[in-house]
């Protein structure tokens, strides 16, 4: 009677675990305005993607990789510098931006920063602009917010949240687009910069090719990217393998002193 009497409550235990976990489960999906996202129009999927990752900001601000699995922190302050067409980006990256379109203009072209940094309020409204215009294609409300996150960024997933990231558009009465862009591409690692999402790296970075995005990372860091032909992703990642390399000689030395 009483292995009865335990395997009826264990029954009904898992009976109430699952109906907590599909409760809880409901309620991520549709409640709304959390953390300045309008849950009700991600998918879970979405949300387990997101889950509480953080972007590292504790070190090499100009390495914060900031994608779909990594957030920005709430708390991630920056000093912005404002342009002369009112959009505005990290302090920190305005001398290296200013010499690179200074570079292009001496070679002839006309640029203009047409994004800068956003807020996540306006990140949302960008998000729901494009969702509502797949939608009006014809798309179901599911198709429009898989297409419209191929190329838009969720709140806080967004590099522009961090001020590091410009969209750089031609002035097309005086140059091609394609012009810009070639340049850019040519370019813009010379002064910090890289195209951060390239045609080649959907997959890794989550991103359709975007010509005119462009990061900031640091000389450096871009030099290496370049002749590597790798992304920020890839990037990161190779220089975690670098440090956990440096440590592991470091070990080994020190054994071999002491034995």
């Amino acid at each position: 009677m009483r292995r009865y009497k335990r395997r009826k409550f264990c029954k009904k235990w898992v009976r109430l675990s699952l109906f907590a976990i599909l409760f809880f489960l409901a309620i991520f999906t549709f409640k709304k305005g959390i953390d300045s996202v309008t849950w009700a129009e991600n998918s879970i999927w979405d949300i387990l993607q997101l889950g509480e990752n953080q972007a590292d900001i504790s070190d090499n601000w100009n390495l914060v990789l900031v994608n779909r699995n990594h957030r920005i922190p709430k708390d991630y302050e920056m000093e912005l510098t404002e342009l002369s067409n009112g959009q505005k980006v990290d302090s920190r990256i305005y001398p290296e931006l200013q010499a690179m379109f200074d570079a292009a203009r001496a070679d002839g072209l006309q640029l203009f920063v047409r994004e800068g940094y956003r807020t996540s309020e306006e990140q949302q409204q960008i998000l729901d602009e494009k969702i509502e215009a797949y939608e009006k294609e014809g798309n179901s409300r599911i198709e429009a917010e898989k297409l419209a996150k191929e190329w838009v960024a969720v709140p806080r997933t967004s590099e522009h949240e961090l001020g590091l990231s410009v969209d750089i558009n031609a002035d097309t009465s005086i140059s091609s687009s394609d012009s810009v862009y070639t340049w850019l591409a040519e370019n813009a690692h010379r002064y910090g910069f890289v195209k951060r999402y390239p045609s080649d790296k959907t997959k890794i970075t989550g991103i359709s090719n975007e010509p005119w995005h462009y990061r900031y990372v640091g000389k450096e860091a871009a030099e290496e990217m370049e002749e590597k032909g790798v992304c920020l992703e890839e990037y990161v990642e190779l220089c975690k393998q670098s440090f956990l390399e440096t440590e592991r000689q470091k070990r080994r030395f020190w054994w071999t002193i002491r034995n």
